[in-house]
């Protein structure tokens, strides 16, 4: 072979490596520059911080989620990060089930006072805290979940800052978002993440009890990764959708919220419904039925299902993150 022919052969091999590396230019929003190394099909479950983090988390079944986020750990009104006693020890349990452990922050009854956390030198100290928290108790990153007024002109330089000093530790950086309050989450902001979890719920509440019905309703699930997915251009296995383990009452006497046990506890047949009568009123929740299908539409659309939260669960053959647990080993 001629070195004309060899001349010609490299041109053609370098214009075809250019024309592939310039046809992926359409923009989307690639969550996080490092990425989650972990390609399991996440099932991230939110166990809630109470007064005895340990005991907690003896009542879960690691065997059935990939992730287990503490919520909440929240600075009290001086800057000090509370509610920290057990987590290393949650961590060692955690790790040796091969299921990833990260503490939340801000949550739905974040205190009042987190805005000026979120700028100036109370935001230095809050970073520099959350890293060494993670760091200290051999945790796998912090997850973000700041709500409403909390996502302000602040929250996009305070997750850079957050995701900048957690990855120089190795450590990731996740958030809890919502679409109702999308058009406040910048593209630079989510960018920072290295996934994200959908919270596709509460739609309504307690808070609205002039417009009753379901709060989580699958249609609400197709939506919302719609949103995610094909507007802001999310990659999928960046997203989780979450599902929720409890219902809201709504007239007469129901009940404002129920957890999934209590209302199988109440009405053992339940568990192939959506709703049920109760005290002259309705409770909405979602049934094995739900959760099977909204498990299985995000298997085929996104990269994981998210959880609030796991104690609220039932057990045996009736208990939700065991139908997800179905789904994801294809049973």
């Amino acid at each position: 072979m001629n070195s004309q022919k060899l001349f010609k052969q490299g041109i053609s091999v370098f214009m075809v490596i250019l024309a592939l590396s310039t046809s992926c230019s359409k923009k989307s929003t690639t969550v996080s520059k490092s990425g989650d190394t972990d390609n399991r099909f996440k099932v991230i479950g939110y166990l809630p911080n109470g007064n005895d983090l340990q005991a907690s988390a003896n009542q879960v079944d690691f065997g059935k989620i990939t992730h287990l986020y503490i919520a909440f750990i929240n600075p009290d009104s001086l800057g000090n990060l509370t509610r920290t006693a057990g987590l290393k020890e949650t961590a060692v349990v955690a790790h040796s089930k091969n299921v990833k452990i990260v503490a939340s922050i801000g949550g739905g009854s974040a205190p009042k006072y987190y805005p000026s956390f979120l700028v100036g030198e109370k935001k230095n100290k809050l970073i520099k805290d959350l890293v060494n928290l993670a760091v200290d108790n051999n945790l796998d990153g912090i997850d973000v979940d700041l709500e409403g007024a909390l996502i302000d002109s602040n929250y996009e330089n305070f997750v850079i800052d957050l995701a900048v000093a957690l990855r120089q530790k190795n450590k990731q950086i996740t958030a809890a978002i919502a679409t109702v309050y999308k058009d406040q989450f910048t593209d630079k902001a989510l960018a920072q993440f290295d996934f994200v979890n959908i919270m596709s719920y509460d739609r309504t509440g307690p808070w609205r009890p002039e417009t009753p019905g379901p709060h989580a309703p699958y249609s609400m699930a197709e939506e919302d990764l719609d949103y995610w997915l094909n507007t802001r251009k999310i990659l999928k296995e960046k997203l989780t959708l979450g599902v929720p383990f409890y219902g809201y009452g709504f007239g007469g006497n129901a009940p404002e919220s129920m957890s999934y046990k209590s209302i199988l506890r109440q009405y053992p047949d339940s568990v192939n419904q959506d709703q049920m009568h109760l005290n002259g009123g309705i409770v909405y929740y979602n049934g094995l039925p739900t959760i099977r299908k909204k498990t299985e539409l995000a298997k085929d659309k996104v990269g994981g299902v998210m959880i609030w939260q796991l104690l609220q669960d039932s057990t045996g053959v009736k208990s939700l993150l065991g139908e997800i647990d179905g789904v994801v080993k294809g049973r």
